[in-house]
């Protein structure tokens, strides 16, 4: 098989949300950097991702949205008729310089995904993910919506089985919400219970079509590891995916500040490993985490997974360079030493919360729904 594929772009270089938000920070940056420190992004994998098209962005996106968004970009403020409609303008989604042309980056990354992986393969686009956009407005960072967009491509290539899994800690509404009920699409979500966006409870199947598993918080690795090998991957399993679209979201690790969830990177990187496997096609997408170090170090472990990479207890001097080179205002102390010498965290392995025990029994209950 054809060796994984890296879709990346300089537009997230010194691109932000603006200084006080929570994408102030870089993270494909850093996570380019890393992989090139370390040696394990050639040439011949990485891809310069396109920029989707308007007409690309209507197979999801209303016209009238796509249009507000690029005027929002170009003219660098929106009334107030479009902030309410179109959710643009707002603390969660700001009006900055590449409003437009970043998250449409984004989704061009993830459609160029689609077709590369026509045939099978593996590819990562690490700034696609936002899975909280809406067909006709933004929502919780996410202007648009890239997974739905992917999944849609690979639907149009005539795939009846495709499986999106989200692990972010923060639900993915406007992923459900565009598939509600469609029976070629299975959408598995693990996310902190009683976080933003307050959706995903146990009992909402999206018309029959989605395996939701709120987190407690504290959540730990075992928890996580019981949810992945009793949930995920039986699913899967009985589905037979022609198509896995994992978003692999940095924001459940303990040092992350938008969520309490007590996962390490390893979590991320066991469930990489376990669903490659599973199908033809897999595509894997970044998504959430808002604290610089952990959201590189996670998401350039993603990239030696799936190539096979061994990951070493301690970083050479330019890859720790890359992670000593971060700042960042919410943190002005220097982190400690194993955000900046390692990639791997150490396991957070604990006890596992009795509802998590009884809400993964509900859902065993139901196996025979979940194809």
């Amino acid at each position: 098989m054809q060796a994984p594929l890296f879709i990346g772009s300089e537009i997230y270089r010194g691109s932000s949300y603006g200084a006080r938000h929570p994408l102030s920070i870089p993270r494909v940056p850093t996570v380019i950097d890393l992989c090139r420190a370390m040696g394990w992004l050639t040439q011949a994998q990485y891809i310069n991702s396109p920029r989707a098209k308007p007409a690309a962005l209507m197979a999801f996106h209303t016209p009238r949205y796509i249009a507000a968004l690029q005027a929002a970009e170009t003219d660098g403020a929106v009334d107030a008729a479009t902030r309410a409609r179109h959710h643009l303008g707002t603390l969660s989604n700001p009006v900055f310089g590449e409003m437009f042309r970043r998250p449409a980056t984004a989704a061009g990354g993830s459609l160029l995904a689609a077709a590369l992986l026509a045939q099978g393969g593996v590819a990562y686009n690490p700034g696609g993910g936002t899975h909280h956009g809406m067909a006709d407005h933004a929502g919780g960072f996410c202007y648009l919506n890239d997974p739905v967009l992917a999944i849609k491509a690979f639907l149009a290539q005539g795939l009846t089985r495709v499986a999106y899994v989200d692990i972010d800690a923060h639900h993915c509404d406007g992923v459900a919400a565009a598939f509600h009920g469609e029976p070629r699409v299975l959408m598995i979500s693990t996310h902190e219970a009683r976080r933003w966006p307050f959706t995903g409870a146990l009992d909402d199947r999206a018309g029959g079509q989605a395996i939701n598993l709120p987190l407690a918080r504290g959540t730990n690795d075992s928890g996580f590891a019981m949810a992945l090998h009793e949930v995920i991957l039986p699913a899967l399993q009985v589905m037979r995916p022609e198509a896995i679209l994992l978003q692999c979201g940095a924001d459940a690790v303990t040092e992350d500040p938008l969520a309490r969830l007590e996962l390490s990177n390893n979590a991320h990187w066991a469930t990489v490993a376990a669903l490659r496997a599973l199908s033809l096609r897999f595509l894997v997408l970044g998504g959430g985490g808002y604290n610089p170090w952990t959201v590189g170090r996670l998401w350039a472990g993603v990239w030696a997974t799936l190539n096979g990479h061994e990951i070493p207890a301690r970083l050479p001097e330019p890859a720790r360079a890359v992670l000593a080179a971060l700042s960042w205002t919410r943190q002005p102390r220097v982190p400690g030493d194993h955000l900046l010498e390692t990639l791997r965290d150490a396991p957070r392995e604990g006890k596992i919360d009795d509802d998590l025990r009884h809400q993964i029994a509900e859902l065993k209950a139901r196996q025979k729904v979940w194809i």
